[in-house]
């Protein structure tokens, strides 16, 4: 690999994404005894972690089209320290919660300042490295900050949930002194210079059928990676005390176990598309992948903590196409509307999470947590294989053209 894999960019991206994922994943891991200290029954805490969460993702979705927009129109640093100072003090005020609405607030905030981090990171490293590295770039940089759940689940392990929050938010704002060191893309730069070209609006996205469905693809090819984080590990309590399962199952250790799957998977998926030159093999053999794991889950159900922490790990794995995602939805766009597309698009697919717990909760009316969960992931499953045929293949692309 050249030294440029490791330059302050790179490094810096992976480090905000680290973070970033961190502060993203907290409260899936502290939802149950952070609701539980403030008062909530077991039927509650569900019904309102299933609230809260959701109002986080809806947060992504707005702030991943502001800052996407702000990118394109200020360049791809400056939303960063917008971002960041927002997200971390959102998650320094939640150490210091006493009821649920104010969480609620908070959750939603802290997603909105989530939203820029990833999607500039990832549209800065994609355009600073050579059409040749940049997927070794874009993989280093998301199983690196991949790892920021591993590192938030154990540490709920050993501190308070007030306390983990309060770590979330410093090392946020930690991260706000790195990022001095990181100099804008040139293509921007080469951009902006240029009065005529129109910069950062979301309408030209949807102006032609193009465009929209080059967006809708990338979006939709992404919803299994959220099946398994936010539907089977998160809610892993509850579908464990639906299948009988002796012992308490921590949504908190599955993440960490999911997110040791993830990390090794982004790692070998994001490898394999550079390797086999194609970002739709990598994304296929994850989905084929993912879909042997769902039917081994189905035909042989977890009977223990220790085997549906295993499930946690394998899902977590077969389902790590997201290096490969967002590498796809930087290489889709122009420089003019590059940050646009690639800053909300990893949070739609995030906040089509939305969905996918509401139809768990509907399904829980009719079957089993666990029946429920297996039924909205071969669902995602399928949306993902549709969208897959479609989608364009990016590897080698030049990066250097605009939107008309």
């Amino acid at each position: 690999m050249r030294k440029e894999l490791f330059s302050a960019a790179v490094v810096v991206a992976a480090l905000g994404y680290f973070v970033d994922v961190f502060d993203l994943l907290l409260f899936s891991i502290l939802r149950v005894p952070s609701l539980k200290e403030l008062g909530l029954n077991d039927a509650q805490i569900l019904e309102q972690g299933i609230h809260i969460l959701n109002l986080q993702l809806g947060g992504l979705i707005f702030g991943g089209i502001i800052w996407g927009i702000l990118g394109d129109k200020f360049g791809r640093l400056s939303i960063l320290f917008g971002s960041i100072f927002l997200y971390s003090i959102a998650n320094i005020a939640c150490a210091f919660v006493q009821n649920v609405e104010t969480y609620a607030l908070l959750r939603f905030i802290a997603g909105l300042g989530l939203a820029g981090e990833l999607g500039a990171g990832i549209t800065l490293v994609s355009e600073l490295l050579s059409k040749e590295d940049r997927g070794w770039g874009t993989t280093l940089v998301t199983a690196v900050g991949v790892a920021g759940a591993i590192v938030a689940g154990l540490l709920a392990q050993v501190v308070s949930w007030r306390v983990c929050y309060f770590i979330g938010g410093v090392l946020g704002l930690l991260l706000l002194v790195a990022r001095v060191s990181v100099s804008e893309s040139e293509a921007f730069k080469a951009i902006k210079s240029k009065s005529q070209v129109k910069r950062g609006s979301i309408l030209m996205l949807f102006s032609t059928w193009d465009r929209v469905k080059r967006y809708l693809l990338c979006i939709l090819l992404g919803f299994p990676i959220m099946f398994v984080v936010y539907i089977f590990v998160t809610f892993s309590p509850e579908i464990s005390k639906g299948l009988n399962i002796t012992g308490a199952v921590s949504a908190g250790t599955g993440i960490v176990f999911c997110y040791i799957g993830i990390t090794i998977g982004d790692f070998l998926f994001g490898a394999l598309s550079q390797i086999l030159k194609s970002r739709r093999r990598a994304s296929l053999l994850s989905l084929l992948g993912l879909t042997v794991g769902l039917l081994i889950l189905w035909l042989a159900p977890p009977r223990s903590t220790a085997t549906i922490y295993i499930y946690c790990t394998c899902l977590g794995l077969l389902s790590a196409n997201w290096a490969v995602l967002l590498t796809s939805a930087a290489e889709q766009f122009g420089t003019n509307l590059r940050a646009t597309a690639a800053t909300s698009i990893p949070n739609m697919v995030r906040g089509s999470a939305i969905l996918s717990t509401l139809c768990f909760k509907d399904l829980k009316s009719y079957f089993s947590p666990f029946d429920s969960a297996l039924i909205v992931g071969f669902a995602s499953i399928l949306i993902a294989f549709i969208a897959l045929q479609f989608l364009e293949e990016t590897y080698g692309k030049d990066l250097d053209f605009i939107e008309e």
